[in-house]
Order: C-alpha cells, then sequence, then structure tokens
C-alpha cells in the first residue's frame, strides 16, 4: 500500500496528464465548427467579457442576441457593431436586442420566448452575465448571499432550462457557461462568488452528461481575472459596491484576449476550459492532490488580508 500511495502516485499522475494533453491536441487537429449565420445569444453583453464576445462572433459572420438590462448600452454596442466593417463574410449584420434582468426569476421564461422569436432557434447560448462579491462572511448578510446566487447561478440555469427544449427538439444546439478559475478554487473573502461559479460548475457538468446523447455539447470557461470593471460593481456584506478596480483586476487578461478564446472553445466544442496562468492552475491541482497543504495556504491568505483589501 505505501508503494502505491508513494511511488506509484506520481507515474499515475503523469500518465493520465500525459493522456489528457494528447486528448486536447487531437481535438486541435479536428475540424472547428463554422459559426456563419449561427444563432448566437449573449447574455450580460452590454459590456466587459460580453460586449467583446459580441465583437468577436459578430466578425465570424453569427447572427446575434444581444441581452442585457440596460437597453440604451446595448444599443450603443448593436451601433459600433454596425458601423463597423462587415464580418468576414462580407455581410453586414445588425443584432437583435433582448432586455430583462436574469435575476429576475419572473421575467426569465418571457426573455427566451423573445429570444427564440428573433432568428427561430438558437445555435450557441453564452451564459456570461454576472456579478462578484467581495466581502468577510461574518458581516455579509444573507440576503448578498442569495443575490449573488439568483444572478450568477439560477439565472443562467433558468434562462438555459427555458431555451434546452427547442435545442433538444432540434438536436442541435450548444451550450456555453463562463465561470471562473473560483468555481474550481474557494479562495478567502469571496464566499458568495465562489459558491455561486461552485454551484455552476456542477450543474453544467451534469447537463453535459445528460444531454450528450442529443448531441448538445456544453462548455464550462473558466478565466482567471480579466481587466473589466466587474471588481468595481461587486456586491460587498450589506449589498453596497465594492467600488474598487482591484490590482488582480487590473492586472487581469485584456477581455478582447479572453472573447478569442470563448470564440475558439465554441469552434472546437470544448467541454472545459481554464484560462489562466500557472499559479491558478497549481492551486487547481494541489486543491486536489494535497487538500491539507491548500488549506494551510488559504488560511494563511485570510490571516494576511484580514478583511476585503485591493489586492
Amino acid at each position: 500500500m505505501d508503494r502505491v500511495m508513494g511511488g506509484g502516485i506520481l507515474p499515475l499522475v503523469l500518465a493520465s496528464a500525459g493522456v489528457l494533453l494528447l486528448y486536447s491536441i487531437l481535438r486541435r487537429l479536428g475540424p472547428a465548427a463554422s459559426l456563419q449565420d449561427a444563432v448566437v445569444v449573449i447574455t450580460g453583453a452590454s459590456s466587459g467579457l460580453g460586449r467583446e464576445c459580441a465583437q468577436v462572433f459578430h466578425a465570424a459572420g453569427a447572427r446575434l442576441v444581444l441581452c442585457g438590462r440596460d437597453a440604451s448600452r446595448l444599443q450603443q454596442v448593436v451601433q459600433k457593431l454596425t458601423a463597423r466593417s462587415p464580418d468576414t463574410h462580407g455581410k453586414t449584420r445588425t443584432p437583435s436586442t433582448v432586455i430583462f434582468d436574469l435575476a429576475d426569476k419572473d421575467t426569465v421564461e418571457g426573455a427566451a420566448e423573445e429570444i427564440l422569436k428573433c432568428y427561430g432557434q438558437v445555435d450557441v447560448l453564452i451564459n456570461n452575465a454576472g456579478i462578484s462579491y467581495r466581502g468577510n462572511i461574518l458581516d455579509t448578510h444573507l440576503s448578498v448571499q442569495r443575490e449573488v446566487m439568483e444572478t450568477n447561478y439560477f439565472g443562467p440555469i433558468a434562462l438555459t432550462q427555458a431555451l434546452l427544449p427547442s435545442m433538444v427538439r432540434r438536436r442541435s444546439g450548444h451550450i456555453v457557461v463562463i465561470s471562473s478559475v473560483q468555481g474550481k478554487l474557494a479562495i478567502p473573502y469571496r464566499s458568495a462568488y465562489a459558491a455561486s461559479k461552485h454551484a455552476t460548475q456542477a450543474y453544467f457538468d451534469c447537463l453535459r452528461a445528460e444531454i450528450e446523447r442529443y448531441g448538445i455539447p456544453v462548455t464550462v470557461i473558466s478565466p482567471g481575472y480579466i481587466r473589466t470593471n466587474l471588481s468595481v460593481n461587486a456586491v460587498t456584506g450589506d449589498g453596497s459596491k465594492h467600488g474598487v478596480l482591484d490590482k488582480t483586476t487590473a492586472l487581469g487578461s485584456d477581455p478582447r484576449d479572453v472573447a478569442q478564446a470563448v470564440l475558439k472553445a465554441v469552434r472546437q466544442r470544448s467541454k472545459d476550459v481554464v484560462l489562466a496562468g500557472p499559479l491558478p492552475l497549481l492551486a487547481i491541482y494541489l486543491r486536489t492532490l494535497w487538500p491539507a497543504l491548500f488549506f494551510r495556504l488559504m488560511a494563511s491568505r485570510a490571516r494576511k488580508e484580514q478583511k476585503p483589501k485591493d489586492e
């Protein structure tokens, strides 16, 4: 037993990593899905990563349905897209818009009906909208935990479940969700956000297995920090806005690069994509292979921060 747990575990890990690497290479060599004329729905499309996704999918020839709460900001995105040069296939397309609040469960089903009326079908649903959180659990109202969960978890699954039957009937479609590295790692002072993203990861992993027989892929994309206003708009323990651009966010990935990675994942029908540097990836493996050390590191991080700070 000692030999298996000691000397035998490393070869097993290396062999598994080798198999995964080979599988990844073979998938990249396979044919990429065309997005010409595909109907792509993007939530949270008025700003940040959603707006950048709108640009790259528009350029790829997709017919867009842009969703968000702010009609004027969505219209600005539409105007910018239509003012640009035609897409790679020489066509100028005007995206459709559907205005609704993803956190309001009473409006999601009606919004799904509006989305389907735009083009009669949905080929790719990109669940991107979400909010972040900064706070100490001891000082955080339960209502804030619920608010983050409603937006980041219940909203996307409500929209997905409303649109999914139409995909199943056609035996065609693609479900995409923008999760986070914090859907795989829980770090101090991010409880509501990390919990919502862990739940998201679990739900869409289950969904992937259940609808595989219909030929509908499910892609979970887990970025690290992105240079957007997510931290500025994050809620705190009392429900107020964080109002600070965290250093980690300011130094994060360019949202245009992340949008291109989302486009690539959709074209390759990837199942699970982590868009992060070596340290987050190492932490993910450490959480699985050496949890005791991971927990000690997180406790040390919590002691150093003591309360949410501009990281």
